[in-house]
């Protein structure tokens, strides 16, 4: 795989420029510094591509590894129940969904993601299975029943049944089959689904996830859950020894404050709060700003839907913040469609959000380049003249993102004086991705269109 060292190219075309003017800068095909630097992508293989198969995802690789895509967390894969054809009620966990193709299939993805330098983890379920799963019939032990012994939805969720972690034999079962997809199939690592189960025991993740990083294999294998281990009543799942944990409450509190009246002083003060709270927990922190979930439950949104003209400025959030940034399949073209996951509805990728598509590639290779955007590294707010304009600085990186609907001019109080590199400027990215240098400091007015937002990097 040919990778490009942003920071050389950059660098001659600089000089070759003499700092005048803009210049052209190659921000596909990049790695990241350290782990902590590294993009996340989740794609529902039946909706990637028009044929819904291993194969013609596998084919897609090339396209992600030049976005600069890290790990891809494959959505379930398992065979679905009938009832509602959701990925999440599984019939077979050692087996593949046929309408993807077949688990040699499913190894040769992974195989090609690791020869583009990628990882590949698998969305993992559980806390529930199928209602029409074999096991109902052929071990009931392996399910949870309430007083009258009747087998449990939980949640309501009338197309799954709930499984007993009580049981030994269903206990060894499901580690056996983590393991299996490590050691057989090379995958790299599992989103774990609905980790805050309360009757899924901590003590059970704990064993389970030392088992995993124990294997006798040379590459790492890596654990996400679902749930936001800073909401008090998951605090015990910050015990389990996870990797990531989804920053849940960060995205939820954000697209809230977008529909119902934005303020840009009370996004700063969400964010703060989340960097209090994401400081006091072990793992490190999954940022989105949608998945599958968002998309497509609770009637459908998009992120226009979620976060208006300020989806471009939150965009610049996610990735220049904090976290490990996740793009859910189509996010990356503006997500012009809400995504029926049940069905395997089609990205439109013929619908594409240029100016978009040009921020995320931009963001993907500033955040594999510079390590002061690592996952947990520090924050700090800048202070602005402007109301609507928000400053936050990483090291060298200063991200100034308008949020209001007028123009604005921004002068930032203790604002490093020097020359930058612009990697952003929403006023051109939506022509082509460019880079220009210029000289700021405290006494310099930003000039920033409507929802306009750019980025720069002290040299």
């Amino acid at each position: 795989m040919k990778k490009y060292s942003i920071s050389l190219i950059a660098l001659l075309l600089l000089l070759t420029s003499c700092g005048q003017g803009t210049q052209r800068v190659v921000v596909d095909c990049t790695d990241p510094v350290s782990d902590g630097n590294r993009v996340i992508y989740q794609m529902n293989v039946g909706a990637f591509t028009a044929e819904g198969t291993f194969k013609a995802a596998q084919q897609g690789l090339d396209r992600l590894d030049t976005l600069g895509i890290d790990i891809v967390w494959l959505m379930p894969i398992y065979p679905r129940g009938a009832t509602m054809h959701s990925p999440y009620a599984s019939m077979d966990f050692r087996a593949v969904n046929p309408d993807y193709g077949t688990v040699d299939d499913l190894k040769a993805f992974v195989a090609r993601a690791h020869e583009l330098g990628m990882k590949v983890w698998l969305d993992w379920v559980p806390n529930h299975v199928a209602q029409e799963n074999p096991w109902v019939e052929s071990h009931p032990d392996y399910f949870t029943k309430d007083a009258k012994g009747q087998m449990i939805h939980p949640h309501g969720w009338g197309d799954v049944l709930e499984l007993n972690y009580q049981n030994e034999a269903l206990v060894e079962e499901m580690n056996s089959t983590l393991k299996y997809w490590v050691e057989e199939c090379g995958v790299d690592g599992y989103r774990c689904d609905y980790v805050s189960s309360p009757t899924i025991p901590v003590a059970y993740w704990q064993d389970i996830i030392a088992q995993l990083k124990s294997l006798p294999i040379a590459r790492k294998v890596e654990l996400m859950s679902e749930t936001d281990i800073t909401d008090r009543a998951n605090q015990r799942i910050d015990s389990c020894g996870f990797d990531y944990d989804y920053a849940w409450n960060l995205q939820g509190s954000i697209a809230h404050l977008c529909r119902q009246g934005f303020s840009a002083d009370t996004l700063k003060q969400i964010c703060l709060r989340f960097l209090d709270k994401s400081s006091k927990v072990k793992n490190r922190r999954m940022v989105y700003l949608t998945n599958h979930d968002q998309n497509y439950n609770d009637g459908g949104h998009t992120l226009k839907d979620f976060y208006g003209d300020n989806r471009y400025g939150m965009s610049v959030l996610e990735f220049t913040f904090y976290g490990m940034p996740l793009i859910y399949n189509g996010q990356e073209i503006g997500d012009p469609d809400t995504l029926n996951y049940f069905t395997d509805a089609k990205v439109k990728w013929n619908l594409e959000d240029r100016k978009m598509l040009n921020t995320i590639r931009t963001l993907i290779a500033l955040h594999h380049q510079q390590p002061s955007l690592a996952d947990n590294a520090p924050v700090e707010f800048l202070t602005t003249s402007a109301a609507d304009v928000l400053v936050w600085k990483r090291g060298p990186v200063v991200a100034v993102v308008n949020f209001g609907s007028k123009d604005a001019s921004a002068v930032v109080a203790n604002l490093p004086a020097g020359s930058y590199e612009q990697w952003l400027d929403s006023k051109t990215i939506g022509g082509d991705v460019d880079i220009k240098t210029v000289s700021l400091d405290e006494s310099t007015g930003i000039q920033l269109e409507p929802y306009g937002y750019g980025v720069y990097v002290l040299q």
